[in-house]
């Protein structure tokens, strides 16, 4: 018997309900992995590294410990913010990276709209989230690294199967391997994976392995670190065994707002949890239509979240090396003056969101109420192209400006604009939820919609999950699950000014999607999951 695998996203889910623990992600065996260490006595911290480390195998193009990860915690009504994200190379510099970007394009005019390439070497910052796992360890978990890593290991030498939605993001690393052969390791006789695949990566199994053993400064400082230099200095790029070594995560505060009562959480910058913060307080200022699909409703949602991408845009960078106006961006005053600006029609404000992230979110609350709200990203599929020993190591650094006069603009060690925010809720001081949504610049724009949906309309996280979104774009338009949604609802937006892509042109044809997210919500009886249609997602608890 042969099957077919139309993917397309269609959800009839109900929430998940469960009285002590809860994990949610967006693949299965992960999700597995994390109720496995619940069960096994251990905290939220513990479940949410196992978590994230199964994720970079089963899916490899989104995560892995060539990428960063930001973490927001609650133990015992405590929170913490902790930047896993890394620096560009000690020796970048605007004026090295266009010497080295003329010598491939001899008719650049050194113009400042040069951007730092998307693939190859100069594409790469040191890679956080290892050292991110082994901080959020030694502060809230139970279980050593090798422990959180063990189930990792024996799947990727036993093999795990390719799903629907993971084989449809894999096929176009056929377009990298040509330049990076190494790649190839993620390939069978020089294809992709197809769904029902099955997928093992011994070299992941022996690199994990070798760090469970030696600890994590085999990367940041010891024989896998120099392997990851060599292979980006081959191909141009400018890391150096000393930036990793100078490399450590960093714990702060979540930054926040409240909105109608609830009080939401975000990672501080460089992420860019600011961008859905002010939105959400532009939002506040008006009297949402109570139904989902109006279109006065979806219009005031867009022009907030324009409006907020384009100050997001114009400040958040590294804290460290530029000064950025949250307590203004963050204000109820500077909100309401911005949504005075809000018209009848689609306002042009710029820049427009941008970057589409390839990413994996987890969510966790123990039996204990404490939470873990974890994301851990390679930015685009593959990241950079470069694989080493089973890893593959982000583009990070393709999201620094190359205008010297732009607060993002790239600089020795800085880190640069981060698309990747965990986030959390609180009402009348008590946790309420831990969630979080992956895809570049959707995840401000999906944290908005959720959240107006949960609080506004009285949906559920699933329900939440579930309903039909936009996204803007780059180009200025409006990405749109048309296929869900009311014709009036997408002609009036039209008549508003707004530029639709319907779903099968964005989905089918650009091969983008709306982004996918997990929430686990706790009220005062239990725990209330759910989980994204987009992906494969699954929420587990007991």
């Amino acid at each position: 018997m042969t099957f077919e695998y139309p993917w397309t996203y269609r959800s009839r889910r109900s929430a998940v309900m469960a009285p002590n623990g809860m994990v949610a992600t967006s693949h299965p065996l992960a999700a597995t992995v994390g109720y496995d260490v619940l069960r096994d006595g251990g905290t939220a911290a513990d479940a949410a590294v196992a978590t994230a480390a199964m994720l970079s195998l089963v899916e490899p193009h989104n995560t892995g410990i060539g990428g960063d990860a930001f973490v927001l915690t609650q133990f015992d009504g405590r929170y913490g913010a902790l930047n896993g994200s890394g620096g560009a190379p000690g020796a970048a510099t605007v004026e090295r990276y266009r010497r080295a970007l003329d010598a491939d394009a001899a008719d650049d005019d050194g113009g400042e709209d040069r951007s730092v390439p998307r693939r190859g070497g100069l594409s790469v910052t040191v890679p956080g989230a290892l050292d991110a796992w082994q901080r959020l360890l030694s502060r809230h978990g139970t279980y050593s690294l090798a422990q959180a890593l063990e189930p990792t290991i024996e799947y990727a030498r036993s093999g795990v199967v390719v799903t629907e939605s993971v084989a449809r993001r894999w096929r176009h690393l056929t377009d990298l391997v040509d330049r990076f052969p190494h790649a190839d390791c993620y390939l069978r006789d020089g294809t992709p994976l197809s769904p029902g695949s099955r997928h093992r990566n011994p070299a992941l199994a022996e690199t994990y392995d070798a760090v469970a053993e030696d600890g994590i400064d085999l990367l940041y400082g010891g024989r896998l670190g120099q392997a990851l230099v060599e292979r980006v200095q081959a191909d141009g790029g400018l890391l150096t065994l000393d930036d990793l070594e100078a490399h450590h995560g960093e714990w702060t505060d979540p930054i926040g707002t409240t909105y109608r009562g609830v009080e939401v959480l975000e990672h501080p910058p460089n992420g860019q949890g600011a961008v859905a913060l002010e939105a959400l307080n532009v939002v506040e200022t008006v009297d949402l239509p109570p139904e989902v699909t109006d279109p006065a409703r979806l219009h005031t949602l867009i022009e907030a979240l324009k409006l907020a991408f384009a100050d997001g845009y114009a400040h958040l960078t590294d804290p460290h090396q530029a000064e950025i106006p949250l307590d203004t961006i963050l204000s109820k005053a500077y909100a309401a003056d911005r949504a005075r600006e809000i018209g009848a029609e689609a306002g042009a404000y710029a820049p427009r969101a941008a970057g589409w992230g390839d990413t994996v979110y987890v969510a966790v609350v123990d039996a204990d109420g404490n939470a873990v709200s974890l994301i851990n990203s390679l930015f685009y599929g593959f990241g950079s192209g470069l694989v080493v020993d089973g890893v593959a190591l982000q583009n990070r650094a393709s999201a620094f400006s190359l205008d010297p006069a732009h607060p993002n603009c790239l600089e020795p060690g800085k880190r640069p604009f981060h698309t990747i925010i965990p986030a959390m809720l609180r009402e009348d001081g008590a946790f309420r939820a831990t969630f979080g949504v992956c895809g570049g610049a959707m995840q401000p724009q999906a944290h908005v919609q959720l959240l107006t949906a949960m609080v506004d309309a009285g949906y559920n996280p699933q329900a939440a999950l579930d309903l039909p979104r936009f996204r803007l774009l780059a180009s200025g338009e409006i990405a749109l699950e048309t296929s869900r949604l009311p014709a009036e609802t997408v002609a009036a937006l039209r008549d508003r000014g707004h530029d639709i892509v319907d779903e099968d042109t964005y989905f089918q044809e650009r091969g983008r999607d709306w982004g996918s997210g997990q929430i686990v919500y706790r009220t005062d009886e239990g725990l209330v999951g759910g989980t994204d249609p987009r992906r494969d997602g699954q929420v587990v608890g007991y």
